[in-house]
């Protein structure tokens, strides 16, 4: 089995500014749906209403605000960026389970698969050479 480690020194060997700008702008855009989740709330719990009868409608709006508000800042700047989008995998995957629960919206579908793509590579892929946790490990 892989371990973090050898994927690690496979990114840091094979990496790429546009990787790297891409794993920002999946972190801003990410803190930019937690903003957009914040605002307007009513929009989100309208997104979770074919799932209403499961109960946790508050519980859910709250986790997707957080994780994305922090998940974003954290793989924007590339700390801790595994964990981040762990955290952010439960989110996406209902974002695309929504769409065949309730109405299909292809837009939001297409958009919610994009970025399960990207953070699945970034899951495996890591943050990369030219962020927060590489430059800490450089430091020790």
């Amino acid at each position: 089995m892989i371990s973090v480690k050898s994927l690690n020194k496979w990114a840091n060997a094979h990496t790429y500014y546009f990787i790297d700008v891409l794993r920002i702008a999946l972190g801003v855009f990410l803190f930019i749906k937690g903003i957009n989740f914040i605002s307007q709330t009513e929009t989100l719990i309208e997104l979770i209403k074919p799932l209403e009868g499961y109960g946790g409608t508050m519980l859910t709006v709250h986790y997707v605000a957080f994780a994305h508000l922090i998940g974003g800042v954290l793989i924007a700047v590339g700390l801790l960026t595994r964990w981040a989008i762990l955290f952010q995998l439960p989110i996406i995957i209902g974002a695309i389970l929504i769409n065949f629960i309730g109405v299909m919206q292809p837009g939001r579908l297409f958009e919610a698969s994009i970025i399960l793509i990207l953070s699945l590579f970034f899951l495996f892929y890591g943050s990369g050479k030219h962020s927060t946790d590489y430059y800490m490990k450089m430091q020790q």
